[in-house]
């Protein structure tokens, strides 16, 4: 019999981070631990990580549904039909349970990645701000050895966004810095394409959700007259059904979808995406969301297993104060896991 029990944890910024649901200073979580009562020393870790005001399953019901699945786990096909509309809660699962058959050692995904033998390239990401402030943002990471960096706009005047990215490219060409902007569906309807244009003439690699998600034809028409190519992030939210699924990306067609497990039907729900974003030669690449360690890690690791050439969006651990110590390395831009760190989980 498997034994689960949920232990909530509030993540401390080092510093309030500008996102498109606002300014953040604390990021609450919860850590599942699974124990099989035939092996109880083993613990698989995993992260429930519930994205409030983003995630599909921020409902008043949630911690009941925890309450649900404890102490005794219903049988693992019972469970992913139970947890199909709670992404967060499937992603801390599926991690505790591949951990759990994995020895408990916080190897979810074992590959050439978890053994320390290669490296993840991720892009540098530059919170929300004032000019200046995105500004020495992007000069530390270009500093710091990034090649691609991506931006989120939509925060501040667009003008004054513009004159940020010029800048940029003034002194960095496409070949020096790949540059990726989200704008979190900042554009009204009428204004984006025009906005597409003005952005396109600055060698920029993609733009995630230019307008609200939930406008299928307003973003099918986008897709396909965009001189910019366009990437879905939020439009893939709450999107669990695998027929919804089909009928989302046959639709509107866009150049790339971005994946956040703990968003968008944890890893089995991503992998479907995947497979159906590749029938349609759709592109994709994989962001954390602001999980502690323990889910970056098992997102890393994920993103590993499927051998992407693209720069994926991945977290590097150090944005809270009170994050559990783990092996993920940041070296220039690469995320590695050193074998040699060990995982410092204290609860």
């Amino acid at each position: 019999m498997l034994k689960t029990s949920f232990l909530p944890y509030q993540l401390q910024l080092k510093r309030p981070s500008g996102t498109s649901r606002g300014v953040l200073t604390t990021k609450d979580t919860w850590v599942v631990k699974v124990r099989d009562d035939a092996r109880p020393q083993i613990v698989g870790i995993g992260e429930c990580a519930l994205f409030r005001g983003l995630s599909c399953d921020d409902r008043p019901e949630y911690k009941a549904v925890l309450q649900s699945l404890t102490p005794n786990l219903p049988p693992v096909d019972e469970l992913f039909t139970r947890l199909k509309d709670y992404p967060s809660i499937l992603f801390g699962m599926e991690t505790a349970l591949a951990d759990l058959k994995n020895g408990g050692k916080r190897i979810i995904f074992p590959s050439d990645f978890s053994n320390g033998k290669s490296s993840i390239p991720i892009n540098g990401l530059i919170w929300m701000g004032t000019k200046d402030e995105m500004k020495l943002q992007i000069r530390e990471k270009i500093e710091q050895g990034f090649s691609c960096i991506k931006l989120k706009i939509g925060a501040i005047d667009f003008e004054a966004e513009l004159e940020l990215l010029k800048s940029i490219r003034k002194e960095f060409n496409a070949s020096d810095i790949e540059l990726r902007v989200d704008a979190n569906g900042a554009f009204a309807v009428e204004e984006a394409l025009e906005k597409l244009h003005r952005l396109s003439d600055l060698d920029l690699h993609s733009i995630e959700q230019p307008i609200r998600a939930g406008q299928w034809e307003s973003m099918r028409k986008l897709c396909s007259e965009t001189p910019l190519p366009i990437a879905l992030d939020e439009e893939l939210i709450g999107v669990n059904d695998l027929n919804a699924k089909k009928e989302l990306l046959s639709t509107i067609r866009p150049q790339y979808i971005i994946l956040k497990p703990s968003l968008h039907g944890g890893f089995s729900g991503s992998d479907e995406w995947i497979q159906l974003a590749e029938s349609l030669h759709i592109g994709w690449w994989a962001t954390s969301a602001l999980e502690s360690n323990i889910g970056l890690n098992a997102i890393a690791q994920w993103c590993a297993t499927h051998h992407s050439s693209l720069p994926q969006g991945l977290g590097t651990g150090l944005l809270y104060t009170n994050n559990f110590e783990s092996p993920l390395t940041l070296i220039g831009d690469k995320l590695t896991y050193d074998v040699n760190r060990p995982w410092g989980i204290h609860l």
